[in-house]
């Protein structure tokens, strides 16, 4: 099994199928392994990622690992945390200024070959609309946020922990007092 998962990792990092879309060029991020117990489904490296190659190594990472109620030596522990976003490359920035959608020929390709090899996830985190909407189906945001007990123990729906959820925060109390205290213990039983 192992020898699987590295062979398709390393092809999905060797991945070159939307290259000419790509504005700064390919660089697949992800982080897989066959004892990890938490999965992250995210949406698509932004520039900081791209340009350091670790995925969440930004202030959304940041944001996403105080949700989490871990450090950074926790959550980059392959061992226990595989990180597999919807798009494994930066997809280049909107005229608004966010980043675009993942790229569309990304997820169909590799979730199918690597998520069945990830057969120690006990919990993943479906964090933001793209993931969320292709992992759990079609509605909103909020809606699946706030109905996160329908989908556990197997999923767990998040926002995308930009700058931009600070006022969904604030309108939304009920994250950090419902869905943060389960997200905490969820992750404290599975990885310490």
């Amino acid at each position: 099994m192992a020898d699987a998962l590295s062979e398709a990792a390393a092809a999905a990092r060797a991945c070159r199928l939307c290259a000419e879309r790509l504005p700064l060029g390919p660089r697949p991020v992800l982080v897989v392994s066959e004892t990890a117990r938490l999965l992250i489904v995210g949406q698509a490296p932004g520039t900081k990622v791209h340009a350091s190659g670790i995925p969440w190594n930004d202030p959304s990472g940041e944001r996403l690992r105080a949700w989490m109620g871990v450090g950074s030596e926790v959550f980059y522990d392959a061992a226990k945390v595989a990180i597999l976003p919807m798009g494994l490359c930066y997809p280049g920035v909107l005229p608004n200024g966010g980043d675009r959608p993942p790229d569309p020929i990304c997820a169909p390709t590799w979730h199918p070959r690597i998520l069945p090899l990830l057969r120690s996830v006990e919990l993943t985190l479906v964090v933001g609309t793209y993931a969320q909407a292709r992992m759990l189906g079609k509605g909103a945001m909020t809606e699946r946020v706030q109905g996160f007990r329908s989908f556990l123990p197997r999923y767990l729906p998040l926002p995308h922990p930009s700058w931009r959820t600070v006022g969904w925060e604030a309108r939304n109390p009920w994250f950090a007092t419902e869905v943060l205290p389960v997200l905490r213990a969820s992750i404290s039983k599975l990885i310490g």
